[in-house]
């Protein structure tokens, strides 16, 4: 579905991409992954045709940077840091949907999956929402609506771990029939959610590689999490994730998004020291 062919970009005599070569087929889930400046936000700006640049792109052989609108029309894009829109929200909504010839229903609909009714910000400016409810509001936008290619960049930064394990799910409805990009500077924040891993390093594809595909992205996981005494920072910490204690803050027990388990773990290993216990089960449909 998306053929990259020997792609080079510079700004200014600094080469940030050297000769990407990518083939991505439909129902490849791929973490785009690297420090800052490797070249993954340049690379995304390529495939949605806002640079020129050396070497070929083709999504199902149309050229982004040549056919931009028929080719924006196929894809949902969530980008790492949210324009600065002055446009009412309801505005924005129905603009989005005018543009790709979608529903805007489809959208309110997946903002209340999140967690965001965005019929009650319709006369607000998009500009004056909270980092999470403009986050929510993008992935509405880009999820409601039919796509061939999404691609995201740090989706889920902002979400609280109810709207991610939504989040999740309705990317799960979408696996099989859409190529996605999900980009990250950090590969345990996605691991759960591909099944592939591309790595860029000074704009240089340095990894290129199938993952096992065998994490369910809609399922649930019960947890409790046990500590040798109670800590404040701690508490803090887990209470963001939902969980709550019954004992004065030595068990722990809440519910995890299955393709956030590494994110959680990694969490936990910051109270290394703190921890006699871990248990992860996942829930029962």
């Amino acid at each position: 579905m998306i053929k990259i062919n020997n792609v080079s970009k510079s700004f200014r005599k600094n080469l940030v991409l050297d000769g990407i070569d990518l083939n991505i087929d439909k129902g490849d889930r791929i973490a785009l992954v690297g420090s800052n400046g490797a070249g993954k936000t340049t690379l995304i700006r390529c495939l949605l045709g806002e640079y020129v640049h050396d070497g070929e792109i083709f999504m199902d052989d149309m050229q982004p940077r040549k056919e931009r609108q028929a080719v924006l029309k196929r894809i949902g894009f969530v980008p790492q840091i949210p324009p600065p829109l002055k446009m009412p929200v309801g505005q924005l909504i129905n603009f989005s949907a005018g543009v790709c010839d979608s529903d805007p229903e489809r959208m309110y609909a997946v903002s209340d999956t999140l967690g965001l009714d965005a019929n009650k910000f319709k006369s607000q400016p998009f500009v004056k929402l909270s980092g999470g409810q403009k986050q929510k509001m993008l992935i509405s936008i880009a999820l409601g609506r039919d796509t061939d290619f999404l691609i995201m960049d740090e989706p889920a930064a902002n979400l609280d771990p109810e709207a991610r394990h939504n989040f999740f799910s309705l990317l799960a409805k979408k696996k099989e029939d859409t190529a996605m990009i999900i980009s990250s500077h950090r590969l345990d924040e996605v691991a759960s959610l591909v099944n592939r891993v591309v790595e860029l390093d000074q704009g240089k594809v340095v990894l290129n590689d199938q993952v096992a595909d065998q994490v369910d992205m809609d399922s649930i996981l019960n947890c409790e999490v046990k500590l040798i005494r109670a800590e404040d920072a701690f508490a803090k910490t887990v209470s963001e994730w939902g969980f709550v204690s019954d004992d004065n803050g030595i068990t722990w027990k809440g519910i995890v998004a299955g393709p956030d388990r590494l994110r959680f773990l990694g969490v936990l290993s910051r109270y290394a020291g703190l921890l006699s216990g871990i248990k992860m089960e996942e829930k029962p449909k």
